[in-house]
């Protein structure tokens, strides 16, 4: 550069310094700020609704998680460097404007580019595909990689854009990056608290696809300086255009049901579905059943059947847990229950059934299944007092004894690491009467132990007799933890004495197919600090499909 065209550049410096800027230009200012708060609302929005995306097909364990953060972490860190890149050649707004409108585009497309995958995803569980069921998780990640790249550019782009107006590039820098986090701090609560359970995760990627492209088209339209690149016929109808295809991919994307019926057998007939702060929640009619599924439908969480009270699956056995007490004990002996993840209430129905109108307790932390379970599970029983709580807080809040305190609560295949441990066994006894019996429902598979045994070993280092009951319907086992020390053939002597029909049958079939056991051996699995459930769940899952590859 020659001596001149440096004097002349370093003169055009000062004067925009000296000069002060106008109101043309705080405006564009404001709304530059206001596009960098949108873009990082819209990022965490983007990325929270993703694991919901997820979980009616892949579920929401900690590998899941994993794997959408470091995914997006991964295309936000390209987008920051991406975005600089950009930034420094073609330093214009509307360069930065058209960016965000493309990715309000492109999110709002995610639901609809993500059903084909996702109904494909269906059958790689079913069929044991573990190829199909990581290629086909992996691809939906793969949707988020180009939208969130482009919001990753924003802040940069943003920083080139001001630092180009004021001098004071530490102080811009540090009051963009503070606007786009408390932007997200917005995209983390809204979803989660207001818009996904509302409307839906469809309706609120396009929620916040719709907010991210009006501002955008407003940039366009209005603050892009300099003379347009397109006569102004042109330029609104393109506008026009942006607009219709954020609509059409919005329609097709919120259109009909979210997944089929996972219910037993062919699946069902699906009665309704919702997206709660916790679970994606289906009721399916199989059969004479109405069902609960939740997320990935690996399991049935609920039945009701009008025309039987049993159901062959783990809710019967919980009524038959206090007869491992020594002899004789009776059914009037059963004063009060707890039921830690309530579901739909097929275990309070049961206990209501064969014990009458003694007083339960039923703990659930998702409000929406306790409406499923009044609207299609009657669940009414008027001595069960419904508690919307996380069952591990209710325990330490209340101080009621219990006769048996029954844990199922299942995220499936996964149960809830803090619902495991030794320290919260130790509340758990700490709430049992004298002769009380604490139970919990745990997942296996025909072959694979590991998790029951892993369970009962970490329960017997709190309770003095711990038994195994397998169920006949599903694969699940029930173990069972006395608070006073008992003996295995307690069970036949205590159920021989029953008259109630219900517990009869109930003790039978136990008898009869549920290889019960004593476990003799003690060992420290879980801890508040150290709980690998999820890690031995996915090795039981895997060895599962190894077994069936073969």
């Amino acid at each position: 550069m020659s001596s001149t065209a440096e004097s002349d550049s370093r003169a055009t410096t000062m004067a925009e310094k000296a000069a002060p800027p106008g109101n043309g230009q705080r405006v564009q200012d404001w709304f530059l700020i206001l596009l960098v708060f949108v873009s990082g609302a819209v990022s965490l929005a983007v990325e929270l609704s993703a694991s919901r995306l997820l979980a009616p097909y892949f579920g929401t364990s900690l590998f899941v998680w994993a794997n959408v953060i470091g995914m997006i972490l991964l295309y936000l860190t390209v987008g920051y460097y991406v975005g600089g890149r950009i930034a420094d050649r073609y330093p214009r707004s509307s360069v930065l404007y058209g960016m965000t409108a493309a990715a309000a585009l492109l999110i709002a497309a995610i639901p609809a580019c993500s059903r084909p995958i996702l109904q494909w995803a269906l059958t790689s569980f079913s069929s044991y595909s573990i190829g199909v069921f990581y290629g086909s998780l992996l691809s939906v990640i793969l949707l988020f990689a180009l939208p969130t790249i482009l919001l990753g550019c924003v802040s940069p782009f943003a920083i080139r854009l001001r630092i180009e107006q004021v001098g004071t590039s530490g102080r811009i820098a540090g009051v963009l990056y503070a606007i786009s986090t408390a932007g997200s701090i917005v995209g983390t609560f809204l979803p989660v608290l207001v818009l996904i359970p509302t409307y839906g995760t469809y309706a609120t990627f396009l929620i916040f696809a719709g907010l991210l492209l009006v501002v955008s088209l407003i940039g366009l339209l209005f603050f892009t300086g300099g003379k347009p690149s397109l006569p102004k016929s042109n330029k609104r109808f393109f506008l026009l255009l942006l607009i219709l295809v954020w609509l059409l991919t919005g329609v097709l994307g919120t259109h009909g049901s979210i997944k089929p019926a996972s219910g037993t057998g062919d699946g069902g007939r699906l009665l309704e579905e919702h997206e709660s702060a916790y679970n994606y929640i289906q009721v399916v009619r199989a059969g004479d059943e109405t069902q609960l599924v939740l997320n990935e439908g690996l399991g049935i969480h609920s039945i009701y059947n009008p025309h039987a009270v049993l159901t062959q699956g783990p809710w019967d056995y919980f009524m038959a847990a206090p007869y491992f007490n020594n002899p004789p004990f009776t059914p009037d002996q059963v004063k009060r229950v707890g039921i830690i993840g309530l579901g739909a209430g097929t275990s309070a129905r049961e206990f209501t059934a064969a014990y009458g109108p003694i007083p339960i307790d039923g703990v659930e932390i998702d409000s929406k299944i306790v409406e499923m379970g009044r609207k299609y599970f009657h669940m009414n029983e008027p001595n069960l007092h419904v508690v919307v709580q996380d069952g591990r807080y209710f325990l330490s809040t209340t101080q009621n004894k219990y006769d048996v305190i029954g844990i199922d609560a299942y995220q499936q295949p996964y149960i809830p690491f803090q619902l495991v441990t030794t320290e919260f066994f130790r509340e758990v006894r700490s709430h049992l009467s004298s002769t009380g019996v604490a139970v919990i429902n745990v997942g296996r598979t025909s072959e694979d132990y590991r998790m029951v045994d892993a369970m009962a070993q970490n329960m017997k280092t709190i309770f003095p007799n711990v038994y195994i009951i397998d169920t006949q319907r599903f694969s699940n086992s029930l173990i069972i933890a006395t608070n006073a020390p008992t003996k295995f053939e307690n069970f036949r002597n205590n159920t021989n004495e029953l008259t109630n029909p219900l517990l009869q049958q109930v003790a039978n079939t136990a008898l009869r197919y549920g290889s019960m056991r004593e476990q003799l051996q003690s060992h420290v699995f879980f801890t508040d600090d150290l709980s690998p459930v999820e890690q031995m769940t996915d090795q039981v899952i895997f060895g599962e499909v190894n077994r069936l590859q073969k």
